[in-house]
This record gives C-alpha cells, sequence and structure tokens, in this order.
C-alpha cells in the first residue's frame, strides 16, 4: 500500500514540477526577449512559480520516500 500510494505521490509531484518549471521558463523567456519588462517580471516568475515548483518537489521526495521505505520493508 506504501508503495502504491508514494507512485501517486510521486506522480503528483511530478506533474507540478512540470508544469510550474515550464510556465516559469516560458514567462521567463519572454522577459529576456523584452528587456523593458525583465526587472518586473522575473522576480513575480520565481515568487509565482517558485512556491508551487518547491511545493511538488516536496511531494515528489515524500513519494519516493515511501517507495524506498516500502522496498526496505520487504527486503
Amino acid at each position: 500500500m506504501k508503495k502504491l500510494f508514494g507512485g501517486i505521490l510521486l506522480g503528483i509531484g511530478v506533474l507540478i514540477v512540470g508544469a510550474s518549471g515550464l510556465c516559469t521558463l516560458v514567462v521567463m523567456g519572454t522577459s529576456i526577449a523584452n528587456p523593458a519588462q525583465m526587472s518586473g517580471m522575473i522576480p513575480a516568475a520565481l515568487v509565482f512559480g517558485g512556491i508551487p515548483f518547491v511545493i511538488g518537489a516536496a511531494i515528489g521526495w515524500v513519494g519516493w520516500v515511501l517507495i524506498q521505505a516500502d522496498k526496505n520493508q520487504g527486503a
């Protein structure tokens, strides 16, 4: 059961990290292409994209830990 729940958490974490990272990358790339907006958009992108990125990474890490705990428990 730990392995299933860990896999679900890992999948959710990867999806959150991927979506948040791609969105932040697009906003930062657009800001770099238009230097007049660079000073305001990059910090905003890091705040609004960085927080979900960290949360997604934490969810994925918890899922990975649960999977590893289940492997160690079965051995």
